[in-house]
C-alpha cells in the first residue's frame, strides 16, 4: 500500500507547518504594508510655550489616523522631552534616528535647539520642521549650504517677518489710532532675537516710531525694576518687546510697578492660554504677536484645531501648537505626494507645500531666496495677528479681519487718541 511508508500524523504536521508558513507570509506581508510612519517630536515639554508642541501633533495624528492614515498607514508621535536642552535636543535626536527609526522630527520652539539639530539632521538624512524657532540663521543656513542642510525647514516665521508683523501691527493701532511718536526696544540676549532687533530698527522709523532706546537683558533677569525704571526715564510712548524664554517676571513687575506705558511685540508665554493665570491676571493690557488665537479664524481650521485641542487638553494652544498641528498634516501630505519616506523624496515634496493650515496658507520659499525653507511672508499667505490680554482672555484686535474688539487698557497704562 502506497501510504504506509507515510504516518496519518505526517500529513498532519505537514499540513500545519505549510498552513502556518503562508499565515507568517500573509502576516508579515501586512505588517509590512500597514508599518506606521513615524514622527519623532522633540520639545519643551515642560514650557509654557513648548507644552502644546506634542500635544497638538499628537491630536494631529489622532485625527489623520481616524481617517485611515496616511495610504493605509498611521502615524506614530514618538515624543522627547528636551528639558529646553540644546545637549538633550542632540541625544534625542539621535536616538529618534537611530533606534525609534522615525521618519521625520518636529522640534522645538528654541532657535539655539533648532540650529544644534541642524548638523544632526543633514549628517542623519532626516527631515527636520521646527514649529517656533524664529531665529533668521535656519533658514540662511539652508541658503548657504542647501545641499548639506536641506533637510531642514522653518515650519515658523523667522525673526526677520516677525518684526514686519509688528510693526504692521503698530502702525495701524498705535502710529494710525493712537498717534504715538516714540518707542523703546526692549529685548531678552538670544539668538532669536538678534535679527528681531535689528528688524525693529529699520521697520520702526518707517512706521512713524522713533526709537529712543534699546535694551537687551539676559533671559536670567529676574528684576525688572532697574529695565523698567531706565525705560520710564526716557518716556517713550510704547515699550516694543521681543521676549520668549521669560514672560511672566516681567509682565508681573510691568502691572506691580505700574508702569505707564504699553508693551507690545513678540512675548512667546503671551499666546498660552494659563499665560493669563500664570502671571494673576497681570498680562491684562498686554499685547503680543501671534500666528493664531482662541476664536480667531484665520483660516476654516483655525478655530475647530483650537476647540479641539482644548477639548482635550483642557486649555488652548500656544502659537507653536498651531504650528506643531500644521507641521505633522503637511510632511503626511508630502510622504503621501511622494509617495515615500523618503528623506530625499520627502523634501522634495515638502519644497512644493501649499497647504492652508490654522495659520494661513503655508509654502516655502525656494531654494534661490536667501530665506530657503522658510515660511512665506504676506497677505494671502500668513502675516500674523496681534492680540491682547483682556479681562484674562486673549482678545485679537488686528488685523481688522479678525479683529474681536478695540485696544483695552489697564488704568496705570496712559494712552490717548490726539
Amino acid at each position: 500500500m502506497t501510504n504506509t511508508s507515510r504516518p496519518p500524523v505526517f500529513w498532519s504536521v505537514r499540513r500545519l507547518l505549510g498552513a502556518s508558513a503562508i499565515g507568517l507570509l500573509l502576516t508579515s506581508g501586512q505588517a509590512l504594508a500597514a508599518d506606521p510612519i513615524k514622527f519623532g517630536v522633540i520639545a519643551e515639554a515642560q514650557a509654557i510655550a513648548g507644552a502644546s508642541i506634542p500635544q497638538a501633533a499628537q491630536l494631529a495624528a489622532d485625527e489623520i489616523n481616524a481617517k485611515g492614515g496616511v495610504d493605509g498607514r498611521m502615524i506614530e508621535i514618538v515624543t522627547y522631552d528636551n528639558h529646553s536642552s540644546s545637549a538633550d535636543s542632540v541625544r534625542a535626536f539621535q536616538r529618534a534616528v537611530n533606534e525609534d527609526k522615525v521618519h521625520a522630527v518636529i522640534a522645538s520652539y528654541v532657535s539655539e535647539v533648532v540650529l544644534a539639530l541642524m548638523p544632526w539632521a543633514a549628517r542623519l538624512k532626516t527631515p527636520l520642521v521646527t514649529p517656533g524657532a524664529a531665529s533668521n540663521e535656519i533658514p540662511l543656513s539652508v541658503h548657504k549650504d542647501y545641499e548639506k542642510n536641506k533637510y531642514t525647514f522653518h515650519g515658523y516665521l523667522t525673526s526677520a517677518a516677525l518684526a514686519l508683523s509688528v510693526c504692521d501691527a503698530a502702525k495701524d493701532l498705535l502710529v494710525d489710532e493712537k498717534h504715538m511718536k516714540t518707542a523703546v526696544i526692549m529685548s531678552e540676549d538670544a539668538a532669536w532675537t538678534k535679527p528681531l532687533d535689528i528688524g525693529y530698527e529699520a521697520c520702526l522709523p518707517k512706521i512713524g516710531l522713533k526709537e529712543l532706546d534699546h535694551i537687551r537683558f539676559s533671559p536670567d533677569t529676574t528684576d525688572f525694576t532697574p529695565i523698567f525704571n531706565k525705560i520710564e526715564g526716557s518716556k517713550p510712548d510704547v515699550i516694543i518687546t521681543g521676549i520668549s524664554h521669560v514672560g511672566v517676571q516681567p509682565t508681573v513687575q510691568w502691572k506691580n510697578q505700574q508702569v505707564p506705558i504699553p508693551m507690545l511685540g513678540i512675548s512667546s508665554q503671551a499666546t498660552n492660554e494659563t499665560f493669563g493665570k500664570d502671571t494673576n491676571n497681570a498680562a491684562d493690557g498686554v499685547l503680543f504677536q501671534a500666528v493664531a488665537g482662541p476664536g480667531v479664524a484665520m483660516t476654516p481650521k483655525s478655530v475647530p484645531f483650537a476647540e479641539a485641542f482644548k477639548k482635550k487638553y483642557g486649555n488652548y494652544p500656544s502659537y507653536a501648537g498651531y504650528t506643531a498641528y500644521d507641521e505633522v498634516y503637511y510632511i503626511a501630505d508630502a510622504i503621501k505626494r511622494a509617495g515615500s519616506t523618503d528623506a530625499d523624496k520627502m523634501v522634495d515634496a515638502l519644497e512644493k507645500t501649499d497647504w492652508e493650515g490654522t495659520i494661513g496658507r503655508v509654502q516655502f520659499y525656494g531654494k534661490d531666496d536667501e530665506f530657503t525653507h522658510g515660511l512665506k511672508y504676506g497677505k494671502g499667505l500668513i502675516t500674523g495677528l496681534l492680540a491682547q490680554w483682556q479681562d484674562g482672555q486673549q482678545v485679537a484686535v488686528w488685523p481688522k479681519e479678525v479683529a474681536k474688539g478695540p485696544l483695552k487698557f489697564p488704568n496705570f497704562i496712559k494712552v490717548t487718541s490726539n
